[in-house]
C-alpha cells in the first residue's frame, strides 16, 4: 500500500509544480512592472539595462532564444526598439509574440504620446513617427500600461487571472499615493527652465511642470560638436536654465561642458530601473528622480 501511495505522489508531484509564465521585456520599466503584477506567477528576462541605450541594441542569440521561449513580450513600442526587436521576431520563430497576438503588448499604445511630428523627414534625426516613446519618466503612464498589462497577463495566462488582478490592485494604491506624494515634493520645480541633453524626459518636464528651454543635441540622437554646444550656451545667456539634465546612460561630456560653461548643475536621473543605486525598483526610480531635481534646484 505504501508503495503504491508513493508511485500516485511521484505520478501527481509534476502535475502540481508551479509553471511561470516566461516574459521577455524590452526595458527594465517593464520589467519591474510585470515582477510587480505577476510575481511568483511570471518569470520576468529584461533585455536590457539602465546603462544601455534602448534605441541600440544588439540583437545577440540570447536574446533571441530568450524571445523563441516567451510566452508574453513586453516592450515601449512606438519605433523605441524597430533597430532591434524585429529580428529578434523574427528570429524566434515565436508565434505567440508576433505582432497582433496577445502575446505581444506594446505600451506606449496605453498612453497619449507627446513630440509627434508634424512633418517625417529622417534627415531630422531620430525621430519617431508616433511620438516620444520615453513614456515610463511620467509615473501616471505606468499606472495607465499597468491597468492594461494586467488584463493582458490575465489574458494570457488565464489560470492565475485573480492574483494578478488582486496584485494590481495593491499595487495601483501604493502607487496612487507615492504619485501624490511625489508631486507635492515635486510643486517647488514648476516653471522651473532646464536643458536636456536628449528628448528623454519630455514626460516627466510635463507631469511636474518644468520648462524645456534648451536641448543639446542638433537633432535627435545626433551628438553635439562643440561648436553647436557654444552655441547652445550662448542663447542660455538670454534664456537661463537652472540645470541640465541627461539620461544615466549617455556620456556626461555635452551637459558637463555645458553646465560649467553656465555655470549651472549637470544632473544624471537614473531614467529607468537600475539607473541609480538606489533606483532598483520603480518606487526608487521616481524617489532619486525628485531629490536630484530638487537637490539641484537648490
Amino acid at each position: 500500500m505504501k508503495r503504491l501511495f508513493a508511485v500516485v505522489l511521484l505520478l501527481w508531484l509534476p502535475l502540481s509544480v508551479h509553471a511561470a509564465l516566461n516574459v521577455f521585456a524590452c526595458e527594465p520599466e517593464w520589467g519591474a512592472l510585470t515582477r510587480e503584477i505577476g510575481g511568483v506567477d511570471v518569470k520576468v528576462y529584461t533585455a536590457t539595462t539602465a546603462m544601455q541605450d534602448p534605441h541600440r541594441i544588439e540583437a545577440r542569440p540570447s536574446l533571441i532564444a530568450q524571445t523563441r521561449r516567451a510566452g508574453l513580450l513586453v516592450c515601449t513600442g512606438a519605433e523605441l526598439e524597430v533597430g532591434w526587436l524585429p529580428l529578434l521576431l523574427r528570429e524566434s520563430g515565436n508565434a505567440a509574440v508576433q505582432p497582433g497576438r496577445p502575446g505581444y503588448f506594446e505600451a506606449a499604445r496605453y498612453v497619449t504620446l507627446l513630440d509627434k511630428p508634424v512633418l517625417l523627414d529622417r534627415s531630422q534625426g531620430d525621430v519617431h513617427a508616433a511620438g516620444n516613446p520615453h513614456i515610463q519618466t511620467d509615473p501616471r503612464n505606468l499606472a495607465r500600461v499597468g491597468a492594461a498589462l494586467a488584463q493582458r497577463l490575465s489574458e494570457v495566462d488565464p489560470a492565475h487571472a485573480a492574483d494578478y488582478q488582486a496584485r494590481w490592485k495593491a499595487f495601483s494604491a501604493r502607487w496612487e499615493a507615492a504619485i501624490a506624494r511625489w508631486q507635492q515634493q515635486g510643486a517647488p520645480l514648476k516653471g522651473m527652465p532646464v536643458a536636456v541633453q536628449h528628448k528623454s524626459f519630455t514626460y516627466l518636464l510635463n507631469w511636474l511642470g518644468l520648462r524645456e528651454v534648451a536641448t543639446l543635441e542638433p537633432k535627435p540622437g545626433v551628438e553635439p560638436s562643440v561648436g553647436y554646444l557654444a552655441e547652445v550656451a550662448a542663447r542660455l545667456k538670454a534664456s537661463p536654465a537652472k540645470m541640465v539634465l541627461r539620461a544615466a546612460y549617455q556620456s556626461p561630456r555635452a551637459s558637463e561642458w555645458l553646465a560649467e560653461r553656465a555655470n549651472i548643475p549637470a544632473v544624471a536621473l537614473p531614467f529607468t530601473v537600475g539607473g541609480a543605486a538606489s533606483a532598483d525598483d520603480l518606487f526608487g526610480l521616481f524617489d532619486v528622480t525628485l531629490a536630484e531635481l530638487l537637490k539641484a534646484a537648490k
